[in-house]
């Protein structure tokens, strides 16, 4: 249940969720109280109008991440590439798809072929009512890491966490029964000050292994540009909604995980 309540309760306050709300709100009450129809109008305008501005939508996500830029990265014991990333082998797809976040196991992959770990463990299986019945993603992102040069007898697998919090409480069990001390934690940026406060929390020696900026530095040059740039930013766009979309959504679970001491 609180799975499904993670997952739903958030889509209302999300722009694009929030606005609908607002909308009905003034549907229903449009011809009774237009006073409160317009001051709903006006909360669903501003709910689209903000976060599909570039300039709020950069600064949304570069607020998390900021947090955990690339560096260069120690030895550890193995690399930990959570969930997210792939899409089943499913008609018509000819193979395994990634999403957006599909540069984690490629990151994973490549930091293994660099002689950074000698384990790779994949973390991340299927909700039920979202792909129950397909592979876990743990298993499509280990064809995945092998098609790229990773031997299989080095990937160790999670395929049952649902959640971030069981990503880690996962991974920490794989790592007591192999004896894995420290490992490179590879998720996208913007995931990663949630991601890796949680493995801190469980007492995982982790090291942020970021991957996968949606905003990059070029992004804002070019967002601060020419004027004809400037007047085009000033639009919103569905790009900018779903990167404010995407940061709303871990500030959301930072909160909801800070109160249920997980982090």
């Amino acid at each position: 249940m609180f799975l499904f309540l993670s997952k739903l309760l958030p889509l209302f306050i999300y722009p694009l969720g929030f606005a609908s709300l607002m909308l009905v709100m003034a549907l229903l009450t449009f011809w009774k109280r237009p006073r409160l129809a317009g001051i709903a109008i006006f909360l669903a305008l501003l709910a689209l109008l903000l976060p599909g501005n570039i300039w709020v939508a950069n600064g949304l996500v570069r607020s998390l991440e900021s947090q955990y830029l690339p560096t260069t990265l120690p030895t550890a014991d193995a690399v930990v590439v959570l969930g997210g990333a792939v899409k089943s082998q499913v008609a018509p797809r000819p193979w395994i798809d990634l999403t957006e976040a599909g540069d984690r196991p490629i990151y994973g992959a490549q930091l293994y072929l660099q002689g950074k770990a000698p384990l790779v463990i994949l973390s991340g299986g299927r909700i039920e009512w979202q792909g129950g019945g397909l592979p876990s993603e743990s298993a499509d992102m280990a064809k995945l890491v092998e098609a790229l040069g990773v031997p299989a007898n080095v990937i160790l697998q999670d395929p049952t966490s649902l959640t971030t919090r069981e990503n880690a409480v996962n991974v920490k069990k794989i790592m007591q029964d192999q004896g894995i001390q420290k490992i490179l934690l590879v998720t996208s940026a913007i995931h990663m000050p949630r991601s890796i406060a949680i493995f801190r929390k469980l007492g995982v020696d982790a090291i942020a292994a970021p991957t996968d900026f949606l905003v990059s530095n070029q992004d804002l040059k070019e967002s601060q540009g020419t004027p004809q740039a400037t007047i085009i930013n000033l639009f919103p766009d569905s790009g900018n909604l779903e990167r404010s979309t995407r940061a709303l959504k871990e500030y959301v679970g930072l909160l909801i995980y800070r109160l249920r001491g997980w982090v």
